[in-house]
């Protein structure tokens, strides 16, 4: 409920009553609605760690989908908020899924195989996470991967959601809470997204 300024906001203040009235009225009105999209965004974090019927038979849809996908919304808008997701120009969503179990080092095209060759049962350095990162970057080189986020997995893949922007559109290089990618060129190779730094023990 709105509450009447005190006597300090006439006082002190240049501005008129009435521009003194809206200004704390909006500003009420805004912590308002954080409040309720704070609370919105905690229910839909609870109900992401039950597992759902639903997230099945959207795992059977997106099995037969590209490997890379092109959204239009998050499916975790909670989780998509969280790591720098805005709606607005110059934001891109990508579906993408790897596949589960250990890396496979490529074959050598000649020459025998040694014994100890190390070309199965073989560790990443990086998670899955990061892998994917990197997968979609190479396939929209013009664009900067922001960060990424998990939305289930199957027998067979996990599926991630990886948010990259675009460093040349207007929309980016005017907003002052992103326009800083423009100085980090290629930052999913050098291990600056989250995924990465957790992979590489830089975050808790």
């Amino acid at each position: 409920m709105f509450k009447p300024p005190s006597n300090r906001c006439f006082s002190t203040s240049k501005q008129s009553s009435e521009d003194c009235l809206n200004s704390l009225f909006w500003r009420d009105l805004e912590a308002q609605r954080d409040k309720v999209m704070e609370g919105v965004y905690q229910k839909v974090r609870e109900a992401w760690k039950k597992p759902k019927a639903m997230l099945k038979i959207r795992t059977i849809k997106w099995r037969s989908e590209p490997v890379f996908k092109r959204i239009d919304k998050p499916t975790r808008i909670d989780r998509a908020r969280s790591v720098g997701y805005k709606a607005k120009q110059g934001y891109v969503l990508i579906r993408t899924r790897i596949k589960k179990g250990g890396r496979h080092r490529p074959k050598t095209a000649k020459g025998r195989d040694p014994g100890k060759y190390g070309r199965i049962r073989y560790t990443a350095g990086q998670s899955m996470q990061a892998i994917a990162e990197k997968r979609a970057n190479r396939k929209l080189p013009n664009l900067e991967v922001l960060n990424s986020y998990s939305v289930g997995e199957d027998g067979m893949y996990k599926y991630y959601e990886i948010i990259l922007v675009d460093p040349n559109h207007p929309v980016i290089r005017a907003d002052r809470k992103i326009n800083w990618i423009l100085g980090q060129r290629k930052r999913v190779y050098r291990g600056l997204t989250s995924a990465a730094r957790k992979s590489r023990g830089l975050r808790r």
